[in-house]
């Protein structure tokens, strides 16, 4: 089980670089697309049907692209598809979830604090609440609000602070962030896969019949995609939160995630109007710097329990199975005395105002939860106390490894 645990922690780490690397090749296609399409200009020698164009500059090379607003004449020898970035990104993604937050479930998705369900409960409210908004949000698109995108987005945007404040019910501010985050993704992946690349193929299927596309399906597939390139920035900030425990571990945590989506908008509005050759909003640097400093402020309401109450909190069956192995009281001692200082409710090291990563070890329940996190990154490897600042000995390492075997044998 211990060797599991080394595995398991290289398989996280691989699956979140596979999630990184196709992440940032459908963002970065996903704006370059948006980019041109706001850029393309008119021209006298345009071909029947086409919208605009644009001369781009890169790789030392010169690049002369149109675009058509419905179809060109024939169907061209060479189409580029792209989709599998958008594809690659939610699988990896859905499993990156699997691997933290189900395997992981007792420690980052449920908080028993607000909400008392078993673990499978938890993953299957994590596996719902992924479906539930592509369903709501695609039933709002067909509903005729296309022909209202403002008013529609203001509802996406209900729909979101509602999501988010309803998982903030049950699952920890961490798992809250990225379940946020994982549900906003898979809306853009669904509009991909559901409508986007299928109005495509309509049009690439009438092309070769010699039929005229019908454009309702590349003004679909374009709301869609504008859709997408405003949930992109808020996606990132969710998806690195877990890093961030002043972003998830407070009581407003749910309201600066809203906030986060208001930013985005801000922020992408200013670069898509750059794009557009429509102007230089810069009041949209003001409003994003004020939308932060709020952020700033709501990030100080803390949300832990005092310590008092987390020590007379009973332990759940799996926290008494791994408190109740042998060496558990070494262990302890050793994470009382290295690393209980910063990982505290109230930090006492000077300088650390809050726990790193929102990861508490002052109670039995709370070194037990974190026995993996504390086997992982102070027994097997010396990544904690960062600079080994407390002095933890070998010895002590020593213990902490010997606790966990014996608590997973």
């Amino acid at each position: 089980m211990y060797d599991l645990a080394v595995f398991w922690e290289w398989l996280g780490f691989g699956v979140r670089w596979l999630h990184v690397i196709t992440a940032v090749a459908w963002i970065g296609s996903s704006f370059y697309f948006i980019a041109l399409d706001l850029g393309l200009r008119k021209a006298p020698d345009l071909p029947p049907g086409a919208h605009g164009e644009e001369w781009q500059v890169h790789g030392g090379g010169f690049y002369h692209i149109r675009k058509f607003l419905v179809a060109p004449e024939r169907m061209p020898e060479h189409l580029t598809w792209f989709k599998w970035e958008s594809y690659s990104t939610w699988l990896s993604g859905f499993a990156l979830l699997m691997i933290v937050y189900w395997a992981g479930g007792e420690l980052y998705l449920i908080d028993q604090s607000k909400a008392e369900l078993a673990l499978w409960q938890g993953i299957l409210i994590s596996a719902a609440t992924l479906s539930i908004g592509w369903l709501v949000y695609d039933r709002l698109c067909k509903s005729g609000l296309a022909e209202r995108p403002t008013l529609l987005m203001v509802l996406l945007f209900g729909l979101l602070v509602l999501m988010g404040w309803a998982l903030n019910q049950v699952f920890t501010g961490r798992a809250m962030m990225l379940h946020l985050g994982a549900f906003t993704a898979t809306i853009m992946s669904a509009n991909v896969f559901f409508i986007i690349i299928p109005n495509q193929k309509i049009v690439v299927a009438d092309l070769m019949a010699g039929r005229a596309p019908d454009p309702k399906y590349g003004k679909i597939a374009k709301l869609r995609s504008t859709h997408n390139n405003y949930l992109t920035l808020p996606v990132v900030f969710l998806m690195l939160s877990n890093h961030y425990p002043l972003a998830f571990a407070t009581q407003y945590n749910w309201i600066i995630a809203a906030l986060v989506f208001l930013m985005g908008v801000t922020i992408r509005h200013y670069f898509n109007s750059l794009h557009a050759r429509t102007g230089n909003p810069t009041w949209t640097w003001l409003v994003t710097a004020l939308l932060f400093l709020a952020i700033m402020w709501l990030s100080t309401a803390p949300m832990h329990q005092p310590l008092e109450e987390a020590e007379a909190q009973p332990m759940t069956a799996t926290e008494q199975r791994v408190a109740a192995a042998p060496g558990f009281a070494e262990a302890h001692d050793v994470v009382l005395g290295r690393c209980s200082m910063c990982h505290a409710r109230e930090p006492v090291w000077e300088g650390i105002l809050w726990a790193p990563k929102g990861v508490l070890l002052e109670t039995e329940a709370d070194i037990a939860r974190n026995a993996r996190a504390i086997y992982v990154q102070s027994g097997v490897t010396h990544a904690m106390p960062p600079a080994n600042v407390t002095f933890m000995e070998p010895e002590d390492r020593a213990a902490i490894v010997a606790w966990y075997r014996a608590a997973t044998e």
